[in-house]
């Protein structure tokens, strides 16, 4: 779930030619391959069921030796088969292939490189192509990295894009040497960008969206990648956030072989438990009297700093014991510079307290959705959010960040019939998932239904809960040398934190946590909303903490997280969770050297 404003999207494409053929590859996983299979033009391809393969890999074709480098411009119009992508589709195009020059300097250089664009066409007639695109560097590292998209993705992420939440002092995976790739994951946004439903009206879209896309999209852009440079990868990464996080963590689960590693921020692993999650939040906003407006959500924060700010051994506007604070915290009986938060009677008395309805919704928010019928994912809750002291959209705050943390969070209009546009964006997401996935009724209250007992719409839900929730056992991923990062803001009122920590706990409950210990890290961020924040604008090198784990077996020790916006430049350790950073006691509180990793 992610901004229209910074669009995502996943990618796609392939293909090659020499004088006397067209070649292409399907791809090994992260460990390299070498070589193309002979493939005829589309419409002479003999049946799936002829063509070659390794035994136990459908759609992974065998390769000769030798093959021949092509250049940028031999890669225009060529065709992958469907033969050769390891999920139905009806073969891929490349569209476009454009050398693109270098640019920048520093830390912004763009090296020279090769732009590909192509299309993945559906098997159903009435599905929308996958776009995709592919950056093939001139001086190429031999690694890989996938772009994961957010909310309902629907354009394709620039494959000069950085990680989630990556450094600004550090190149892009593009200017590193990756090749780096992205698509739309099966649908074109209209105006709503991300927040665009009207693909679930279809099947094949909705599975696409709901993992075939990955498998897709990675295939065809590893023959594309096999064929400019006559080798595979030998690293292969994921990098996501919110849906994108999701995504890498669907990935590594269903698709082990195909990748070393994976870097998940904020991810919406169990979409449809989060989904209901966020209606449930959007309803109890829709309340008459319920929705509280900038000046009311400044109260709320301030409050909760008040009252949680110093729980880690330091004021210094973060708070970092989260777990303290969600129990201490009470609107109903906190104050504010000596002032209850909570209005006199519980009436609305004005912009600087909140009334009984408003604390009503804000306590719905911190308090877990429970199912009430069975999702054939198993997932039977989704957590409570981390509200007390979180941004939720403070319009007075002057920091160029805000009107997208507003945008993220609460937006600016109350959830009502029909959804306004600047309504809570989880609110505009579930009005449309309700819509074009569930009922498939543009026209129905989306409001009218209940996320913990849908009536009739629970079989329809269940059934979209196989495609949305991601299974949690990566013990195959595990067993293949994969290493996994995770990442999550405590202050997220769009995917719950909480849920991501259930997910690790489910990691440590299934293998223990020794072995979680050997491939897994997840650090949370005081401070951090979804994405972004004026508060603590995190930014971590992410990437090469994954490639030295992957590459030279050193697991991450020391990382560091960095503010671009409350406090530039101030600095925070990355705790392996459940630990968290306290303050000890003396030293800048804006160096991280000053905090202690504590449980």
């Amino acid at each position: 779930m992610k901004s229209r404003l910074g669009k995502l999207a996943l990618v796609a494409t392939a293909c090659v030619a020499t004088s006397a053929a067209l070649l292409a590859c399907g791809g090994g996983g992260g460990g390299g391959g070498a070589g193309f299979p002979l493939i005829l033009p589309p419409a002479a391809n003999p049946p799936a069921s002829e063509q070659p393969g390794q035994p136990g890999q459908p759609g992974e074709p065998v390769v000769p030796a030798g093959p021949t480098a092509l250049t940028c411009n031999q890669l225009q119009g060529m065709a992958i088969p469907a033969a050769s992508i390891g999920l139905p589709t009806t073969g891929a195009t490349v569209t476009a292939a454009k050398p693109i020059a270098a640019s920048g300097t520093g830390v912004t250089a763009v090296p020279a490189y090769c732009e590909v664009s192509g299309k993945i066409a559906p098997v159903d007639p009435a599905a929308p192509n996958i776009l995709f695109q592919v950056g093939l560097p001139e001086n190429w590292n031999q690694k890989i990295v996938m772009f994961g998209g957010g909310g309902f993705d629907g354009t394709i992420p620039s494959v000069k894009s950085n990680v989630p939440n990556g450094p600004v002092d550090k190149p892009t995976p593009l200017g590193r040497g990756y090749a780096t790739f992205a698509s739309d994951s099966g649908h074109q946004a209209n105006a709503m960008g991300s927040q665009d439903g009207r693909f679930g009206l279809n099947d094949e879209a909705v599975r696409n969206f709901g993992g075939d896309v990955l498998k897709k999209t990675r295939d065809v852009a590893v023959a594309i990648i096999k064929a400019r440079y006559a080798a595979g990868p030998v690293k292969s990464y994921f990098a996501g956030g919110s849906t994108g996080g999701r995504e890498a963590l669907a990935a590594i689960q269903r698709w082990p072989a195909d990748w070393d590693g994976a870097i998940a921020w904020y991810p919406a692993w169990n979409d449809a438990a989060a989904l209901l999650g966020g209606h449930r939040m959007s309803r109890a906003l829709a309340q008459p009297g319920a929705y509280p407006n900038a000046a009311k959500r400044l109260v709320l924060y301030e409050a909760a700093m008040e009252t949680c700010d110093a729980l880690d051994g330091a004021v210094d506007g973060l708070i970092s014991n989260q777990t303290l604070c969600n129990a201490r915290f009470d609107p109903s009986t906190a104050t504010l510079r000596g002032v209850a938060v909570r209005c006199p009677g519980g009436a609305d008395t004005g912009n600087t307290c909140l009334s009984d309805a408003q604390i009503g919704a804000m306590n719905t928010i911190n308090t877990p959705t429970n199912l009430r019928f069975p999702l054939a994912s198993g997932e039977t809750q989704y957590p409570g959010y981390n509200i007390w002291g979180a941004d939720t959209g403070i319009g007075s705050w002057t920091s160029p960040l805000e009107p997208t943390v507003t945008f993220l969070a609460f937006g600016a209009s109350q959830p009502t019939r029909p959804m306004p546009a600047n309504a809570p964006y989880v609110s505009v997401l579930t009005d449309q998932w309700i819509k074009y996935f569930i009922t498939r009724d543009p026209a129905y209250d989306s409001l009218s239904l209940d996320p913990e007992n849908p009536g009739a719409w629970a079989s329809r839900i269940s059934a979209l809960s196989t495609q949305l929730d991601t299974s949690t056992d990566i013990s195959a991923f595990k067993a293949r040398g994969g290493k996994l990062l995770l990442a999550h803001g405590l202050a997220d009122v769009l995917v719950s934190t909480r849920a991501t920590e259930q997910y690790y706990l489910r990691l440590q409950s299934s293998m223990g946590p020794s072995q979680v210990d050997a491939f897994v890290r997840y650090y949370e961020v005081a401070g951090l909303g979804h994405a972004v924040s004026s508060v603590f604008n995190a930014t971590w090198d992410s990437l090469t903490a994954l490639d030295q784990w992957s590459v030279n077996g050193s697991a991450p020790a020391g990382q560091v997280t960095t503010d671009t916006s409350g406090v530039p430049g101030r600095t925070r350790p990355l705790c392996d969770y459940p630990k968290w950073p306290q303050y000890k006691g003396t030293g800048d509180v804006n160096v991280a050297s000053s905090f202690q990793c504590v449980n």
